[in-house]
């Protein structure tokens, strides 16, 4: 087999390596690269992770030897030409005599975007850019946005029956010890085992405070994959209700592991002191909604300065439409279980004062869709991570 009909295979190889740097890689992108002879063979393979800090390039360029002379690089993300925690990768590709590199798509980081490109060539070097890049974009999304607002991306997830509801009626009386939602399960087994991956692949997970006392949930990353940081737990508590006992304060309190931050409107500095005494950190920001919310921008931009680069917002019914109508969502994840609930008393999955016109409704754009089991879910986008 020849390197140029190997191509799509081993982009797709460079693509299932960078996705081993999940959890792993972040606040930079996943990178995964190969290197193959001119007969198309394997001499080389890399994957990028933030602690491993050599680039994935310069793993398989390791593991390559003198077998990279003259050989073709696979890679889903632009060589870097400058220097950062590394030297540039474009120099050691160079050195090391790679004849060719074909990669899915340039940096996303505007500063950088095409240099490294431009350096390989100027090189000598013969480089091909465009093949699977959507796979590619959708890969380094949160870090596209990050890199270039300064922001994470956010994403929007719920579950929800046919007719769009989140939970029945509240109940009077529930034994919230176990971290059953209100009502039980909307959706089934698998699409919840599914949650598990969503949450793996972000950052941060952000609730309000109504959903710790109506479910009493750990929000954690139950995955099994390896992560080099914890998932950030983010409360959205504007007067600092989080109960003491729960089990999300219990566990940063067993843990010390300082992975759940509380973002309040006012503070009580009596019940900060006991909160920030079991181990949850506790920021102060500016309300802009007249009930006293804080402003989710500005949360945004702070954990932008945390080098969060994701975060799922898995809230009730109000925080999902302040979200929306904050206008900081980039894109949803919904969940949709075979059932209908029905009843003037069943929570909504936005409840607001709601767009007044069509016109004016949130449009979902770039639809995919999922099946997981009887439930199905659509994955799409209000924004583009990668525009202005």
């Amino acid at each position: 087999m020849s390197a140029h009909s190997a191509d799509e295979p081993l982009l797709h190889r460079a693509l299932e390596l960078a996705r081993q740097g999940i959890g792993l890689a972040s606040p930079n992108p996943y990178v995964g690269a190969v290197i193959a002879d001119p007969h198309g063979n394997v001499v080389g393979t890399g994957t990028y992770t933030y602690s491993g800090v050599k680039h994935a390039e310069v793993l398989a360029l390791e593991a390559a030897g003198n077998k990279a002379r003259g050989a073709t690089l696979y890679i889903n993300l632009e060589p870097h030409a400058h220097q950062g925690r590394t030297p540039p990768c474009t120099d050691a590709l160079i050195a090391a005599g790679i004849h060719r590199v074909v990669a899915s798509m340039p940096d996303p980081n505007p500063k950088v975007s095409g240099r490294g490109f431009e350096r390989l060539r100027a090189a000598g070097v013969h480089v091909e850019v465009g093949r699977l890049e959507d796979q590619a974009r959708r890969l380094n999304e949160g870090f596209a946005r990050y890199i270039r607002h300064g922001t994470p991306l956010v994403t929007l997830k719920a579950a929800m029956t046919l007719d769009g509801k989140i939970a029945p009626p509240p109940a009077e009386a529930l034994d919230r010890r176990d971290g059953i939602p209100a009502g039980g399960w909307v959706t089934g087994e698998v699409a919840r085992s599914h949650v598990q991956e969503l949450r793996h692949q972000n950052d941060a997970l952000m609730v309000g405070a109504g959903t710790i006392l109506s479910d009493n949930p750990l929000l954690t990353d139950r995955s099994g994959r390896a992560r080099r940081r914890p998932l950030l737990r983010v409360i959205l508590d504007s007067r600092l209700r989080l109960p003491l006992e729960s089990r999300l304060v219990q566990s940063a309190a067993a843990d010390r592991r300082n992975d759940v931050l509380v973002f309040c409107a006012s503070a009580d500095e009596q019940r900060r002191a006991q909160l920030e005494q079991l181990g949850i950190r506790v920021e102060q920001i500016s309300a802009v909604e007249p009930d006293g919310r804080p402003d989710l921008a500005a949360i945004l931009r702070r954990l932008g300065q945390l080098e969060i680069t994701s975060v799922m917002i898995e809230g009730g019914a109000t925080v999902n439409w302040t979200a929306l109508a904050s206008n900081v969502v980039d894109k949803v994840f919904l969940y949709y279980a075979p059932k209908i609930l029905a009843g003037a008393g069943s929570i909504p999955f936005a409840a607001g004062a709601g767009f007044g016109h069509m016109s004016q409704a949130a449009q979902v754009r770039h639809l995919h869709l999922h099946r997981f089991g009887e439930d199905f879910a659509v994955e799409g986008y209000l924004r583009d991570p990668y525009g202005e």
